[in-house]
């Protein structure tokens, strides 16, 4: 990848990344719940369906970012993956699984328990968390995520 191209693709990563994880929590009622938005400018962090499909798109967006960098850089360019790559890559899998069984939760066709919605929703914030913070750790410690 290119210098140009790889600052690009981090800037829009960055950006994607922090739009997710917002309108991610966003679906929660804290936004309203703590008077963020009450602050001008903040009010459209209320509205559930927007941030709601907000996030499904920042989700698709986050999800062709990962499998293009994933793509070029392992599969073309045959770069080999760093211990906190895979250990990335897992907490990113599992963020996607588990955040597909909850876009097909919300279908009109398909009814899950109560204690499997919980269980979905647990497992998709709580590995979320961990990105966030092993993210956070790698940054700060430099850790990359291919050799």
């Amino acid at each position: 990848m290119k210098q140009n191209d790889s600052v690009f693709f981090r800037y829009i990563y960055l950006v994607t990344l922090f739009l997710i994880t917002l309108t991610g929590f966003g679906a929660m009622p804290i936004f309203k719940r703590y008077y963020i938005a009450d602050i001008p400018g903040f009010g459209w962090l209320d509205k559930f369906y927007v941030t709601h499909y907000m996030h499904y798109f920042m989700a698709i967006i986050f999800i062709g970012l990962i499998f293009y960098a994933f793509v070029r850089n392992v599969v073309l360019e045959k770069m080999k993956v760093s211990l906190s790559g895979y250990i990335r890559g897992i907490m990113f899998s599992i963020i996607t699984i588990s955040g597909l069984f909850l876009v097909i939760k919300n279908l009109n066709c398909c009814y899950f328990s109560p204690n499997i919605v919980i269980i979905l929703d647990l497992i998709h914030v709580s590995s979320v968390m961990m990105f966030l913070i092993f993210a956070l750790i790698c940054l700060i410690f430099k850790l990359k995520w291919k050799k």
